[in-house]
């Protein structure tokens, strides 16, 4: 049997991350933040102010998981960073604004191929989310995204941001499965660094044609959408 007819051999479990590999969280946040952006009279570009946000949301998340303190809230994250972000830009604005354009990430919409490749996955495996989102977010989510996951996790169950070690073996025990029969899947490297290094199968996907970078916590599968992940799993 080849390595790959192996790993589909062994695997019980798909499980994505959600925001940025599911959903199209730089385009559809840059969608809303456009016309914010336009009435507050910023001349820069949306789409980098977008990156910024997401940027400065993921430092904090780290920052967060390493200090061994309480978990802190995806939502509340997301509101430090928007804030920092909108001060940094000179942009004038009230805690309410943030509150709106963080609830923007509860809509989300998912890129083009997700639904038809993710019912192909659903054929042969069981279809869960691992996400860094806060539950009542990712519960809220499911009436714009669509997907009908077999189970949605967030890492909230493990008091700690991915890629801690703690979330994707929390998840696997809630699913009650063993860590290499589950393949997880993103669309960042990080995500896939953190769940290979916990004793996960990994299938980066690589929209944006970005070197995946040296680490010995290499995925098990590289392809550029959720279409070719189908068709390679089925």
């Amino acid at each position: 049997m080849s390595d790959l007819g192996q790993l589909k051999a062994s695997i019980k479990v798909c499980m994505f991350d959600q925001y940025g590999t599911v959903v199209d969280m730089q385009g559809g946040l840059t969608e809303v933040a456009a016309p914010y952006l336009k009435a507050k009279g910023w001349t820069g570009n949306p789409h980098s102010f977008v990156t910024w946000w997401r940027r400065t949301h993921f430092e904090n998340s780290m920052i967060d998981a390493l200090l061994h303190k309480e978990h802190t809230p995806y939502r509340e994250i997301g509101h430090r960073s928007v804030d920092t972000v909108l001060e940094r830009a000179g942009i004038a604005h009230t805690m309410e604004e943030v509150h709106a354009l963080v609830a923007e990430i509860e809509k989300l919409r998912c890129f083009p191929e997700v639904p038809e490749a993710l019912a192909k996955l659903q054929t042969r495996y069981k279809l869960v989310v691992l996400s860094n989102g806060d539950p009542d977010m990712l519960e809220a989510a499911k009436q714009y995204h669509g997907v009908p996951f077999d189970r949605v996790i967030s890492v909230a169950e493990a008091n700690s941001f991915k890629p801690h070690v703690a979330t994707y073996t929390r998840a696997a025990e809630i699913l009650g499965v063993a860590m290499d029969e589950v393949l997880f899947v993103a669309n960042h490297a990080f995500d896939c660094v953190g769940a290979k290094a916990a004793g996960m199968r990994t299938a980066f996907i690589d929209r944006r044609s970005r070197p995946f970078g040296i680490t010995p916590h290499q995925p098990d599968i590289l392809v550029p959408t959720m279409t070719d992940l189908a068709n390679v799993m089925v």
